[in-house]
């Protein structure tokens, strides 16, 4: 059996400038796709989306603590190194960025990037720490990477609105391109945390995408906001063990929209607890369908 391959990895801020700076020197255009890891397929598919616009690809994987409130996942969330630069290689990423806590948070680090606008309510009203950790720890990466393109999913769609909102109030030379979501053959969207679940529970997880597209279909049919989302909320609250929230918000803003038919493109955003699981999903809505 032949050995699997691996992708090229620094470790380091200085190797990666080194690297960096050598393909600047040669012309290239750099693209970058953070993530913390345990890759899948959706991941693969931004990696992919990089290699598509840019000369040369960087990933990183960092397993961000800022992101993680104390009663989280952070000590048990999936790293899988070894497997994910496999994946890397197969995939044809020229570089794997794979720093150490130390190396992206030195000692004396005492800078927090805080975002307002779209980073209010839904994952923040149970996560309050969590978009500060985003914007600071992607802030510092993309400080060190200096990336031309930075590629993020839309599952995560909020933190997409937010990464945006950062780049554009900061004035960061970066462009930010999201990738639609990758699902299961049932609509769930991939997820490392999707190896949590049960084979009972995976099965109810599943249902999260049905309710979230039929509630999209509903706005886009004309029905109102309000009562479409009063019956996708009791719908799922039979489904799911726990329910944070199931949402309309505008697609640009993530403003609340009114009570009434859409009039704008929207967003249905969601985020459920099956077992001691949470997902997160969205789906856009567009009442451009209509008529």
């Amino acid at each position: 059996m032949l050995p699997a391959l691996h992708c090229p990895a620094v470790h380091t801020a200085e190797s990666l400038a080194r690297e960096i700076s050598q393909w600047r020197a040669d012309g290239h255009t750099i693209g970058f796709v953070p993530t913390m890891g345990a890759l899948h397929e959706g991941h693969i598919a931004l990696v992919l989306k990089a290699m598509e616009v840019c000369d040369r690809v960087v990933v990183s994987i960092f397993v961000n603590p800022t992101q993680f409130a104390a009663h989280e996942d952070l000590g048990t969330y999936p790293r899988t190194l070894e497997a994910d630069s496999a994946l890397l290689a197969a995939a044809g990423c020229h570089l794997l960025y794979a720093p150490s806590v130390e190396e992206v948070y030195p000692d004396g680090f005492a800078t927090t990037v805080s975002v307002e606008g779209p980073a209010i309510g839904l994952e923040s009203d149970a996560r309050p720490h969590f978009f500060a950790g985003v914007a600071s720890v992607v802030a510092r990466l993309f400080g060190q990477v200096r990336p031309d393109i930075a590629v993020f999913g839309e599952k995560d769609y909020q933190q997409l609105m937010v990464v945006r909102r950062m780049v554009s109030d900061l004035a960061l030379p970066v462009k930010v391109l999201g990738v639609e979501t990758k699902r299961e053959a049932d609509g769930l969207a991939l997820s490392s945390r999707n190896v949590y679940l049960s084979p009972t529970e995976r099965m109810r997880a599943g249902r999260l995408n049905v309710i979230l597209r039929d509630l999209a279909h509903a706005l886009e049919d004309g029905e109102p906001a309000a009562r479409a989302l009063e019956h996708a909320r009791i719908l799922a609250a039979s489904v799911f063990d726990a329910v944070d929230y199931i949402e309309v918000r505008d697609a640009d803003r993530l403003e609340i929209v009114g009570e009434g038919p859409l009039a704008r493109p929207a967003r249905v955003l969601a985020a459920v607890r099956v077992g001691k699981t949470r997902l997160i999903d969205n789906v856009p809505a567009n009442p451009a369908r209509r008529g």
